[in-house]
């Protein structure tokens, strides 16, 4: 059975596996020991920490395979982005140059470098398995991590962005990076998005052109490529699309790839999940028939669980599980768990 659940200090080699695996532009997840140790031991402060609203504090996740013990994928959450330092953006703008006597109007798309989004709680470092891609599992490792903000709304903020990993090539290169980011530093998307991993995006970020870009002006390639989602990352962006994430305002100031944004209360993994008490089926029970996936979570904080479980549910009844995932999520008879269909 796949669980997710905290990542522990434990988990740190099997971690390093799937941040090695991950494209390029994931610089939350970065190939570095020293990095994700501080990713892991930040989560596991945040999970103990007393909080009554978002601050620094970050979770990170991990997909386990229970019976093997293996990770299989991971995921984050940051309660507030830019919480000591600028998250930059760019934002898409219409700009008017209009001139009466020529008889001239004309609308201009601009990108203006701006940290409209600081504050917001960001979902990041999304990974999966390639054989779990486009399964259930993907949802799981996913929109579990919206369950936990559902239970614990106190500790994020009332609405949510995410930044999708933008257009690069099979050679690493980005026609974004090279029309914008490349003209005021001397190094690669690669290299760049590298360093960002080990140190900041900001300090890069702070070098960028603080001027409109006037978009027209820009390669065709560099404009084809805004907005434009890596193909690995397409997984993690259609499943936000289903939650009802935006896009279209914000990209991001590297790739270009598109940064969406949702409220909070608005995201369908939070509006339409449900709070339910749990019934234990008898051992020897026959499999449930007709039932559907959903998404199940337990409501604790440090011994957070979640899983995928085929239920046969009526909404405002108790919820039936099977004693394995029972003692998958840690609850017994009589405890309430919040789901959601898959």
């Amino acid at each position: 059975m796949l669980v997710m659940r905290p990542a522990q200090m434990a988990d740190l080699t099997e971690v390093q596996r799937l941040a090695a695996d991950s494209p390029v532009g994931v610089t939350s997840l970065p190939d570095d020991s020293d990095r994700l140790r501080e990713k892991i031991a930040a989560s596991e402060a945040s999970f103990a920490a007393e909080v009554s609203f978002n601050g620094e504090e970050s979770y990170f996740f991990v997909l386990e395979d229970s019976d093997s013990g293996r990770l299989v994928g991971c995921s984050g959450i940051v309660a507030s982005a830019g919480y000591s330092e600028p998250f930059y953006s760019f934002r898409n703008e219409t700009f008017v140059h209009n001139s009466r006597e020529l008889k001239i109007h004309n609308k201009i798309h601009v990108l203006s470098l701006c940290h409209d989004l600081t504050g917001n709680s960001l979902l990041t470092s999304f990974y999966v398995e390639q054989p779990l891609v486009n399964t259930v599992w993907s949802d799981l490792n996913s929109r579990a991590r919206l369950l936990f903000l559902a239970n614990h709304p106190e500790r994020f903020a009332d609405a949510v962005v995410v930044e999708i990993v933008g257009y690069s090539d099979e050679a690493g290169d980005s026609p974004f990076w090279d029309a914008v980011g490349r003209n005021f530093f001397d190094m690669n998307y690669t290299e760049a998005e590298r360093l960002c991993g080990l140190k900041s995006r900001t300090f890069l970020a702070e070098l960028m052109p603080h001027y409109p870009i006037y978009v027209p002006l820009l390669p065709d390639e560099a404009q084809e490529a805004m907005g434009q989602v890596h193909p690995r990352a397409q997984v993690s962006f259609d499943i936000l699309m289903r939650e009802g994430f935006e896009t279209d305002h914000y990209i991001d100031i590297f790739d270009g790839g598109p940064t969406v944004h949702a409220r909070t209360s608005g995201i369908r993994s939070i509006a339409q999940s449900r709070v339910v008490p749990v019934r234990l089926a008898a051992e020897k029970a026959e499999p449930s028939k007709g039932g559907r996936p959903y998404l199940v979570s337990n409501g604790q904080l440090q011994d957070f669980r979640a899983i995928v479980a085929e239920l046969d549910w009526v909404p405002g009844k108790p919820v039936t599980l099977s004693v394995a995932a029972a003692e998958a999520l840690g609850v017994g008879e009589g405890v309430s768990v919040r789901l959601v269909a898959v």
